[in-house]
């Protein structure tokens, strides 16, 4: 008797969810919904939300600005660290060197940024049709 319940109880739990969801698109249909995917997209959209990914005012610009931002104001902060660590050093060659890594990548991670940047504004002119980086300026 256990072999059954373990076999069937599961079974019949599982046509049980699917009859009601059957039942529940049936009755959805039937009560005249008739949006697409893109209206009910479009209907909980925001008042102030970006309509396109791409483009000037695109979530994908929006987003890479932010992140050169923090990632410059991060890299300005680890410069004035490091250039302290190096007056305070004291002439201990230890000390000097770890100074002098730090400004080191602090300088690499403000270049491999802008060369991000570049390369993001590449991907994002090129999806949205637009020439160039500068992909809002009038020429």
């Amino acid at each position: 008797m256990s072999i059954v319940r373990k076999l069937v109880y599961p079974v019949a739990a599982f046509a049980l969810i699917l009859l009601v969801n059957v039942l529940a698109v049936a009755h959805v249909g039937a009560a005249g919904f008739t949006m697409g995917m893109s209206e009910g997209a479009n209907s909980a959209k925001g008042v102030d939300q970006a309509t396109e990914l791409f483009g000037q005012s695109g979530t994908f610009r929006t987003i890479t600005n932010v992140l050169l931002f923090l990632i410059g104001a991060v890299s300005v902060i680890m410069l004035i660290i490091g250039g302290l660590r190096y007056v305070v050093s004291g002439g201990d060659s230890t000390a000097v060197q770890n100074a002098k890594n730090t400004i080191l990548y602090a300088i690499v991670g403000v270049i491999v940024a802008i060369l991000a940047y570049a390369a993001v504004s590449f991907i994002i002119s090129s999806f949205s049709g637009s020439t160039g980086a500068a992909a809002g300026t009038n020429v």
